[in-house]
C-alpha cells in the first residue's frame, strides 16, 4: 500500500490513528492526535477511509482485541510431512553388542553374532506381527560379518526387501527392510 503526506492512518497494534508527514523508504512518521511523531513501517499502519470507521473501532475494540480476532480467524493449518518423511523408517534396532548385554565380557565372538542374529529375526518377526512396514538394522560397519549373516537370514524370507539404509542418516553401518504386508511369510 503506498502513502502520501495527509493520509489518516491507524496504527494496527495500538490505540493510536494520526497524519503522515513523512513517507520513508520503507516506514511513514505520522502526527498522532497528541501531536508526537511516531515512525512505522508500512506494514503497521493502515489508511483510514472513514472518519467513522475510525470511531467505531476504537470506541467499541482495543486494537488488540482486533489483531486478536484476525489471528483466530485464520485457518488452522495441519502439520505437513514432507515426502522424504513420510518415507521414514518407523522401527530402528540397534544390533551394537553394547546395546543388547550389560557387560560383554566372558562372550565369544561367536556367541555375540549369535545374539545379534537372534535379535535381528525377533525383531523383524515383531515388526511383521505388527504390521511395521519398514525396520532400520544397525550393525556398523565393522569387518563386514554380521551385514552378511544379516543379509542371509533375511533372504530367508520372502515378503522382505532389504538394501542399504540411508547414507546421510546411518553411514554404511545400517540396512534397511522393506516388509510386504500382503504375502505369507515363508521361513
Amino acid at each position: 500500500m503506498s502513502f502520501k503526506v495527509g493520509d489518516k492512518v491507524f496504527v494496527l497494534d495500538e490505540a493510536l490513528s494520526g497524519q503522515v508527514i513523512k513517507v520513508l523508504k520503507d516506514s511513514v512518521v505520522i502526527e498522532d492526535t497528541n501531536g508526537f511523531e511516531l515512525t512505522f513501517g508500512f506494514t503497521e499502519v493502515v489508511k483510514q477511509e472513514d472518519s467513522t470507521l475510525k470511531n467505531e473501532a476504537f470506541s467499541k475494540k482495543s486494537a488488540h482485541q482486533v489483531a486478536l480476532e484476525k489471528a483466530s480467524k485464520k485457518r488452522k493449518q495441519t502439520p505437513k510431512v514432507k515426502p522424504k518423511e513420510r518415507f521414514q523408517p518407523t522401527m530402528e534396532v540397534d544390533l551394537h553388542i553394547h546395546q543388547l548385554v550389560k557387560s560383554e565380557r566372558g562372550m565369544t565372538s561367536h556367541e555375540k553374532k549369535l545374539l545379534q542374529l537372534d535379535t535381528a529375526k525377533h525383531k523383524l518377526e515383531f515388526a511383521m506381527k505388527k504390521k511395521i512396514q519398514k525396520v532400520v538394522f544397525i550393525h556398523g560397519v565393522g569387518e563386514g560379518t554380521l551385514k552378511i549373516e544379516l543379509q542371509y537370514l533375511f533372504g530367508r524370507y520372502n515378503n522382505v526387501k532389504y538394501y542399504d539404509a540411508d547414507y546421510r542418516k546411518y553411514g554404511q553401518g545400517a540396512t534397511e527392510v522393506y516388509i510386504y504386508q500382503n504375502v505369507k511369510p515363508e521361513y
